[in-house]
């Protein structure tokens, strides 16, 4: 998380209504607002250096559970979310998932994309839809590879070559926030075409800076605003 205090009380509630038991971990960024107040009491908190990929990683190394859910700070889970993630890691042979996506408001841009989580596809499973992982295969695979962008599609591609990645049918809910600021097409064509270079191989850093020039994250180095989990 990062300066996200007006989203993390939901989120939390989220995970606190699942059934127990569960450890709640958030790993702040270095907030400059009210996040850290609001998680105290609910939480276990911790600090780290700024950057997606490192927050979780510091995240699920301090976890004592069997399996790890990442979870962003604007996004909120179903209420049996937790009971469909545990009855597929009841299978030995799942090493990980992730939920479907919808977002807090109707738009048929959104929803298209929405739809489109619905498929099977590693390509499409962005950190905001839930990613949850057998605690030792992130021991096996060292957790997230440290990139500036696209960690989670990373992570997700290496899970499904390995065989154990399923999907789940609940859907997420988290924010159309960004896509309000700066205009869903627009928002989500700019998302469209750094991803297509993801794929093709564009270093990583390069669609991290053009990321950055429409100030919506903070990553090592940059002066971004996307680290929320």
């Amino acid at each position: 998380m990062l300066n996200e205090a007006s989203r993390i009380e939901a989120a939390l509630a989220s995970v606190e209504a699942q059934a127990a038991p569960w450890d709640i971990i958030v790993v702040d960024g270095g907030s400059i607002d009210d996040t850290v107040v609001k998680c105290q009491g609910r939480a276990t908190v911790l600090q780290s250096p700024p950057g997606r990929a490192r927050q979780m990683n510091a995240g699920w190394r301090a976890a004592r559970g069997d399996a790890v859910l990442f979870l962003h700070a604007d996004t909120t889970l179903p209420e049996d979310a937790f009971v469909e993630m545990r009855e597929c890691l009841a299978d030995s042979s799942v090493e990980g998932g992730v939920f479907r996506l919808r977002f807090d408001v109707r738009h048929p841009a959104l929803g298209l994309f929405s739809y489109c989580a619905r498929m099977k596809l590693a390509s499409l499973c962005f950190g905001d839809r839930g990613i949850f992982v057998r605690r030792q295969v992130l021991l096996d695979i060292c957790g997230f590879t440290e990139l500036p962008i696209f960690e989670d599609l990373q992570l997700c591609r290496s899970l499904q070559k390995r065989g154990g990645f399923r999907f789940l049918t609940n859907s997420v809910t988290t924010s159309s926030r960004r896509f309000l600021e700066h205009g869903v097409l627009r928002h989500q064509f700019r998302n469209f075409c750094l991803w297509l270079g993801y794929w093709i191989g564009v270093d990583p850093s390069l669609l991290a800076r053009r990321y950055a020039t429409s100030d919506t994250f903070r990553a090592a180095g940059t002066s971004v605003k996307r680290s929320s989990h």
